[in-house]
């Protein structure tokens, strides 16, 4: 498992000698094994600025530092693979923030490179390869000329050519899990937001966040074009928005307006879940899916990150606990980070607060952020740091009916059945 490094050039090479390294929150941990993965179709390899790569003298135990200059390199990962290490490497420059990306360790190893990383999904809807932009250019054209006045599809339009969002694109193509922002606004602080960074945070914004309230029949001008198959589904919540619930009454107008003319496919809503009252008229609208965002089940933890404005982790937990009740089937959007998630009392506590709201599905997310900048922020460790793998191991363990995955799924048959039956009544 050799080191795998990069010049000021960009370019990558391994190293003949050095036995690669890796980090789990702030130590500088060997690679196990079982842990590596061949690199995913679809990852990236990026250099991480003004760092130095830090291998491991197979011989001594030794660990060495490259000369400056030599810096460590990372992959990106497609959605769909849970990292389980970050790169090895030092900081040259402090107080330089890596931009806004989940960077995982990877080797050379066996003539190719590997990670250090866990297959947690079905990849295929979700691979980029696998989205033809000559095809959602097409779309793009096609929507537009039939909605010129709807403003949600120029907005979208923006996400899907120039990000490559692959939701919105999905929106275009007429397929899979279609996107539908709606807020300019939020009632968090998130640390690290990828829509809208205070001017003073260091960190720059890989999207811009749409700035306008789009009208019930824009909206519902969206949904209903892309409710055409059973296993159709629109999201509100978007990168390039705030907090969806912020425009409950938005929301609400558009799922009955929607759901007047078609019971067709299913409405998701991913969210912070903290406006527990706007959640509720949500869900009574006739909400099908809802995908909750955290980083902890512990206070401290999730106010260092989230800085809510108006609502705390138990009304996340009220939220959730009542979608679930009627019918609602619930997923956490769960953002992960090595030697933070994985510490004994994130475990405990995160398998507790799933019990307890009847969760359906974790999804994991490798979290988009620089690693000094998150760990100075969040509490310190209290307990024992087991390991992503052996996380990973105690929730299928431990929580045998909620299934691991990264995307949002259509709920099994039975609870489709049982949510169809309870709408009707």
């Amino acid at each position: 498992m050799y080191l795998v490094y990069a010049d000021e050039q960009g370019k990558v090479y391994d190293h003949p000698e050095l036995y690669a390294l890796a980090r789990s929150g702030d130590m500088i941990v060997e690679i196990l094994e079982e842990e590596l993965i061949p690199l995913p179709e679809g990852a990236t390899l990026v250099g991480l600025p003004c760092t130095r790569a830090v291998g491991m003298n197979p011989e001594t135990g030794e660990m060495l530092p490259l000369p400056e200059g030599l810096q460590a390199v990372g992959a990106l990962l497609p959605q769909g693979f849970t990292r389980l290490c970050l790169p090895g490497y030092i900081k040259t420059d402090k107080s330089y923030k890596l931009p806004l990306f989940g960077y995982s360790a990877v080797v050379w190893k066996d003539g190719g490179f590997y990670v250090a990383a866990d297959p947690t999904d079905d990849t295929e809807k979700w691979n980029p390869l696998n989205c033809d932009r000559g095809d959602v250019e097409i779309g793009v054209g096609d929507l537009t000329a039939k909605y010129p006045e709807n403003r949600l599809y120029e907005h979208l339009s923006n996400c899907a050519l120039e990000y490559e969002c692959l939701t919105s694109s999905n929106t275009f193509l007429g397929r899979w899990e279609g996107a539908v922002p709606v807020s300019y606004s939020c009632n968090a602080g998130c640390f690290g937001c990828i829509s809208e960074q205070p001017d003073d945070s260091g960190f720059v914004s890989p999207q811009t966040r749409m700035n306008f309230r789009p009208t019930v029949n824009e909206v519902s001008q969206v949904m209903l074009e892309h409710l055409q198959t059973p296993e159709s589904i629109v999201s509100f919540g978007q990168g390039c928005e705030g907090e969806p619930s912020t425009q409950a009454k938005l929301i609400i107008e558009s799922i009955r307006e929607v759901r007047s003319v078609t019971d067709t496919g299913y409405i998701n809503i991913n969210t912070n879940a903290g406006l527990s009252d706007h959640i509720r008229g949500i869900v009574d609208a006739g909400l099908d899916l809802m995908r909750v965002s955290t980083i902890s089940a512990l206070d401290d933890h999730y106010n260092a990150y989230y800085k809510p404005r108006g609502y705390t982790l138990a009304n996340v937990e009220k939220s959730l606990k009542y979608a679930a009740s009627q019918g609602v089937y619930t997923s956490i959007n769960y953002l992960i980070f090595p030697g933070v998630t994985d510490r004994e009392e994130e475990i405990e506590a995160m398998v507790e607060f799933i019990r307890r709201t009847d969760v359906k599905l974790i999804q994991m997310r490798n979290l988009n952020i620089d690693p000094e900048s998150y760990l100075e922020l969040i509490p310190p460790a209290r307990g024992e740091i087991l390991g992503m793998k052996t996380m990973l191991e105690i929730f299928r363990e431990e929580l045998p009916d909620v299934v691991i995955g990264s995307f949002t799924h259509v709920p099994p048959a039975e609870l489709a059945r049982a949510k169809q039956r309870s709408v009707h009544l």
